[in-house]
C-alpha cells in the first residue's frame, strides 16, 4: 500500500493539466511514471537480474528484459523512493519538446533521452558516449594500461642497458680496451685457432685447456713439420689474451706474409684452475700441484703427439708475460736443453713466497728462484746454446730486479738480450713487442721443415 501512495499524489498534481489524448507523449510518461512507481518497492528489496547499469539503487527505474536499465527523464537522485509530483510535470514538458527524437546521443549524468514507445511496452533508455562509439573502458582502466606500458618500457630500457654493459665489460676482459685482432687486407693466408684438453698425471689426472695456434699453410701442407713456442700467460689471467690482446696470432701471419720468420705453432695453456687462482707456474706442494711437470713434459708430449711438431729441444720456445715470463724462466732453467729460447715479458726472477704454492718453506721459495737457480745451471745452458730474451719496462716495479738478472746472465756467459723500453707493466708494451718475440723466437730455433 505504501508503494500506491505516490500514484495517487501524482494523479492529484496533475488534475489541473488539459486532457490528452490517449498515445500522446504525456500519456505515455504518466503510464510509465506509474509503471516504474509500482515497480519500486520490488527493486528497493530484491533489484531486478539483469540490470547492468543501477543494481536497482536508482529511484523510479525499471529494467527491460533485455537487461537494460531505464529511467525516468530527471532522475538523478540515488533514492529509491517515488519520484515528486514536480518531477513528474518537468519529466512530461521535456517529452513534449522532444517526442520527435527516437533515441539522442548524451552523457552520463546529463539529462535522459526518451526512446518513442512501441506497441508492447515502453522504455527510456540512458546511452552513454562511450557506450554509443563502442568504447567501454574507463579511466582506471587506461591508467592501467598506460602504467603497464611504461612498466615494460622501463624494464627493456634497463634489459638493453644491461646488456649493453655486460658487451663492454666482456670485450674490454678480451681485448682489454684493444680493438679485436684483424689481418691487414695485404695478408692473404692466414692461421687457425683451435683448442684441445690434456690429461695430467703432474696435476692429478685433471684435464687442463690448450688453446694452439696453427700457421698459415699447416693444413695444405701435410709433410711440413713445425717448431713450437710455448706462452704462459700472467695472473690473472687465461691463455686467449695472446690471441685477442696481444694479437700473436694476426702478428705472426703479417711476419710471414712479409716473410720476416719462419712459422710457428703457438701453443698456450691455461697455468691454473680458476682465473684468480695464483699457481706461478710452478711445482707447489701438495698433490696435483706440479704445474712446472705439466708444461715441461706432459704439455710438450701432448703436443708432439697431436701435431707435427720439430720433436727436439733446439726447436722449442717458452716464453710468457708477467707471471707467465716468471714461469719461462723458471722452467726454462730447470730444464736445460729442453727449450733452445727462454723469452720473459716483464717477469721477475725472485719467486713470491706464497704459502698456498710453497707452504712457507723457505728453501722451495729459493730453489724456484732463477737468480738463485742460474750460477748452478750456467754451465748446461751454454752448452745447449739457449738465448733469453727479455724486457721491462721503464715504470714497471720489476725493472731493477730484471736489470740485475740480465748482468748475472752476462758474467755466466750466457747468451741474451735484455732491453728497457718505455712504458709500463701493461698490455700495451706487451702488444708492441710481439712481433720481437716471435722474431727472436724464429732466429734462434734449429728449424728442419722435414725432421
Amino acid at each position: 500500500m505504501r508503494a500506491r501512495a505516490p500514484i495517487r499524489s501524482s494523479r492529484r498534481s496533475g488534475g489541473g493539466s488539459p486532457r490528452t489524448r490517449p498515445g500522446s507523449a504525456s500519456t505515455w510518461a504518466r503510464k510509465t511514471n506509474a509503471s516504474d512507481t509500482r515497480t519500486s518497492s520490488s527493486t528497493r528489496s530484491s533489484p531486478r537480474r539483469g540490470c547492468r547499469t543501477c543494481s536497482g539503487s536508482i529511484r523510479a527505474h525499471t529494467c527491460s528484459r533485455s537487461g537494460r536499465c531505464t529511467r525516468l527523464p530527471g532522475s538523478t537522485s540515488r533514492s529509491t523512493t517515488s519520484p515528486h509530483p514536480r518531477d513528474v510535470r518537468a519529466a512530461e514538458r521535456r517529452i513534449a519538446a522532444s517526442s520527435d527524437r527516437a533515441v539522442a546521443l548524451g552523457t552520463a549524468g546529463s539529462p535522459v533521452h526518451p526512446i518513442v514507445p512501441g506497441p508492447s511496452r515502453a522504455e527510456t533508455v540512458v546511452v552513454t558516449s562511450g557506450e554509443a562509439l563502442g568504447r567501454s573502458e574507463t579511466p582506471l582502466a587506461r591508467s592501467r594500461l598506460l602504467r603497464g606500458a611504461a612498466a615494460i618500457g622501463a624494464a627493456a630500457f634497463v634489459a638493453v642497458g644491461l646488456l649493453g654493459a655486460f658487451r663492454y665489460v666482456s670485450n674490454f676482459w678480451f681485448y682489454r680496451g684493444f680493438p679485436p685482432p684483424k689481418d691487414p687486407a695485404y695478408v692473404r693466408t692466414t692461421g687457425s685457432a683451435e683448442r684441445f684438453y690434456v690429461a695430467s698425471a703432474a696435476l692429478g689426472g685433471h684435464r687442463q685447456p690448450v688453446d694452439v695456434y696453427l700457421p698459415p699453410g699447416y693444413t695444405t701442407h701435410p709433410r711440413e713439420r713445425y717448431p713450437v713456442m710455448y706462452l704462459l700467460h700472467g695472473f690473472p689471467g687465461r691463455p686467449g689474451a695472446f690471441l685477442k690482446t696481444v694479437r700473436m696470432g694476426v702478428v705472426e701471419d703479417v711476419l710471414l706474409a712479409r716473410r720476416r720468420i719462419r712459422p710457428l705453432i703457438l701453443v698456450m695453456p691455461f697455468g691454473s684452475t680458476g682465473t684468480f687462482t695464483d699457481k706461478e707456474w710452478a711445482n707447489g706442494v701438495g698433490h696435483g700441484q706440479a704445474w712446472e711437470t705439466f708444461v715441461a713434459r706432459d704439455l710438450v708430449r701432448a703436443v708432439d703427439a697431436r701435431y707435427r711438431t720439430i720433436p727436439r729441444g733446439s726447436d722449442r720456445v717458452v716464453g710468457g708475460l708477467s707471471e707467465g715470463g716468471y714461469g719461462a724462466l723458471n722452467i726454462g732453467l730447470h730444464h736445460p736443453g729442453e727449450f733452445r729460447v727462454i723469452e720473459s715479458w716483464s717477469g721477475y726472477e725472485q719467486a713470491a713466497d706464497l704459502k698456498s704454492i710453497f707452504g712457507g718453506d723457505k728453501a722451495l721459495v729459493a730453489a724456484n728462484s732463477p737468480s738463485v737457480t742460474l750460477p748452478r745451471v750456467a754451465g748446461a745452458l751454454r752448452q745447449a746454446k739457449t738465448y733469453v730474451w727479455a724486457y721491462s719496462g721503464t715504470t714497471d716495479s720489476f725493472r731493477a730486479q730484471n736489470a740485475a738478472f740480465a748482468a748475472e746472465l752476462a758474467r755466466a756467459g750466457v747468451v741474451h738480450r735484455f732491453r728497457v723500453i718505455r712504458g709500463g707493466h701493461t698490455w700495451a708494451i706487451w702488444r708492441d713487442q710481439a712481433a720481437g718475440a716471435l722474431l727472436a723466437a724464429s732466429d734462434h730455433v734449429e728449424r728442419s721443415p722435414h725432421a
